[in-house]
């Protein structure tokens, strides 16, 4: 077999490959006795059939289609390993010739792995936030702790804001009430912003027994996105009363015994906190920067590929779950259709520069995976996936994803390579050590989806999201 290269970009290139026959053979006979298990002819027993006999029956050119449709995957990746190729997705082939007991010639277009020169990142240099708790800080944490405590007691008055009313709901479109529009004793706190739009204005001032009737737009059931007129009814109100902030809230609410041991805690949770952001903002930054040195030519089939793979997610996935459709996504978020194309562009652009660039820096540092490591990245994905460890490593190999969670490690290994050369700073001109800013013990890596979901959001928003490249790879090497 005769295989030579033609670069036609960066990211592109056509394989023109020659196969003299003899080097068929092998599929010839394979195709034969694949027709003979298929097809009977009088006179001949099954699976005895002549080769000649099926191509007067049959005709030469079945034999070898089949023939040629079975030894092209195994010619096209030779002539891969040839000429030392990294291939992403599935080949474009084009048989240009096929001579009967002559020869076999086909190109084959496929995108690969651009070659990326990794730029001298010592010089990298970032400014972060500086890790500052203040009293009003750990004031907040204890309030949301003290609110979380709250009960509630009937009153007879007018409901205000921030009270807890139990009311009846009723939706009507075009005068007719839906069958899914109908809702008793639902408990609503004024002001939270978790029910209808208008709701609170409607409720506000009504005492138990009182109704309002208001128009506001449907958040989900049969008429999603309708004006509705909808009818509340009030049938007790409570107040919520708050535990004093003492000492007995701190043992009721807490470990400690006393509130000021509370509130030293709060701070020190706080603290930890705020060093984890830090870290995750300094790796976002560097990261940044890093992809700002380096030249990333990127495919354009596998952008396409990418792009629709983030919209497939979010459409079908994500807003799936929450009851909503893409327009009313866009409506919420105030963005055109356009502006959603631009960004999601965008972050696949920076999504794949990204795998590439942190891909080839583990190839350059030689840098490899261990067990351990292995199994406490999957231990962390089981955790935020909702699943048991066993139960997601079961997962993980059933659907042929060790490859990926192991590129998922390397990744954040390459980043912190980075991160640990470049210089951190902070807003006050402070050097920043980001050894020890976890004092959970755990490190700040590169992962991915679904996504997607991400341990370390700095750089996982922009590399680990990236499946369709991941896919393809897997594909090409399948």
């Amino acid at each position: 077999m005769k295989s030579a290269v033609e670069n036609l970009n960066p990211t592109r290139v056509r394989l023109t490959v020659e196969v003299p026959f003899e080097e068929l053979k092998p599929s010839l006979d394979a195709a034969y006795k694949k027709i003979n298990q298929q097809v009977t002819v009088p006179g001949f027993r099954k699976g005895k059939i002549p080769a000649r006999v099926i191509d007067q029956r049959f005709g030469r050119g079945a034999v070898l289609e089949e023939a040629v449709n079975d030894a092209l995957p195994k010619f096209y990746t030779e002539a891969v390993n040839e000429g030392e190729l990294n291939p992403l997705g599935q080949p474009e082939v084009d048989i240009t010739e096929l001579k009967d007991n002559e020869l076999l010639a086909f190109t084959a277009e496929v995108d690969i792995r651009p070659t990326i020169e990794i730029p001298d990142y010592s010089g990298i240099e970032v400014t972060v936030d500086s890790v500052e708790v203040s009293d009003e800080d750990i004031d907040t944490s204890v309030e949301q702790l003290r609110d979380r405590f709250a009960t509630t007691a009937a009153v007879e008055r007018a409901a205000a804001e921030g009270d807890v009313v139990v009311i009846d709901l009723e939706a009507k479109v075009d005068g007719e009430v839906l069958e899914d529009g109908v809702a008793k004793g639902v408990s609503y706190t004024i002001g939270s912003g978790e029910l209808l739009d208008g709701i609170d204005e409607a409720v506000t001032g009504l005492e138990a027994g009182g109704s309002a009737t208001f128009t506001s737009e449907l958040k989900g059931g049969s008429a999603q996105g309708k004006e509705a007129e909808v009818t509340v009814e009030v049938s007790e109100v409570k107040a919520r009363e708050l535990p004093e902030l003492d000492d007995d809230f701190a043992q009721l609410a807490s470990e400690f015994d006393t509130l000021e041991e509370l509130r030293a805690d709060s701070r020190k949770r706080l603290e930890r906190t705020k060093k984890f952001e830090q870290a995750t903002q300094a790796q976002e930054k560097v990261l940044d920067a890093l992809l700002e040195l380096a030249e990333v030519p990127i495919p354009e089939k596998l952008l396409e590929d990418e792009i629709n793979t983030r919209k497939h997610n979010l459409e079908h996935h994500q807003l799936g779950q929450m009851g909503l459709n893409l327009d009313a996504y866009l409506q919420m978020q105030g963005k055109t259709a356009e502006e959603f194309d631009a960004e999601l562009k965008e972050q696949a652009e920076k999504g794949i520069r990204t795998q590439f660039v942190l891909d080839e820096l583990v190839n350059k540092e030689q840098l490899s995976v261990g067990q351990e490591e292995l199994t406490e990245h999957l231990m962390r994905r089981a955790q935020s996936s909702g699943m048991s460890p066993d139960q997601f490593a079961q997962a993980v190999v059933e659907g042929g994803q060790v490859p990926m969670l192991v590129g998922e490690v390397a990744r954040g290994k390459a980043l912190a390579v980075v991160v640990e050369a470049a210089k951190v700073v902070d807003d006050k001109g402070e050097t920043v050590d980001l050894d020890d800013e976890d004092e959970t013990g755990e490190t700040v890596e590169v992962t991915g989806e679904e996504g997607s979901e991400e341990a370390a959001e700095a750089a996982e928003a922009s590399a680990d999201d990236t499946q369709a490249e991941g896919d393809q790879q897997d594909k090409a090497e399948s």
